[in-house]
């Protein structure tokens, strides 16, 4: 996982690790149990404070993404995980409405709609 930081975004920088690892975790680039890098290794690989990976590593467990286990370090939770879970679902709303809206826009009936989710359901299904 590469975290790239910018200065010129107006983002705090530990708003953009925080960011970029809760992607990683939904997108299933950091695996559950998978180790984040230490906070002192993190805060040199980024020339930044230890103390901002601090802040990104608590706000990432106070949300459920990550574990801090005393002396081992900070580890992924699960996809299963309530709120993991809740975040997903929250992304897969926003990609049916989203969905939804350009139905509406090509004038697809219900039914078209539900037969093209059926069809890309089951091209999916192997995945």
């Amino acid at each position: 996982m590469k975290l790239i930081i910018s200065n010129t975004s107006g983002i705090p920088i530990y708003e953009q690790i925080k960011q970029q690892i809760k992607a990683a975790i939904l997108s299933g680039e950091l695996k559950e149990e998978e180790a984040l890098p230490s906070l002192r290794t993190l805060a040199k690989e980024l020339k930044i404070s230890v103390l901002t990976v601090t802040r990104a590593y608590t706000e990432l467990e106070q949300e459920g993404f990550v574990k801090n286990v005393q002396g081992r370090g900070c580890f992924v939770m699960g996809r299963d995980s309530g709120l993991v879970r809740e975040q997903l679902l929250l992304k897969v709303e926003a990609g049916l409405t989203e969905a939804i809206t350009a139905s509406k826009i090509a004038r697809l009936s219900k039914e078209e709609l539900h037969h093209l989710l059926d069809i890309l359901l089951e091209a999916n299904a192997d995945e």
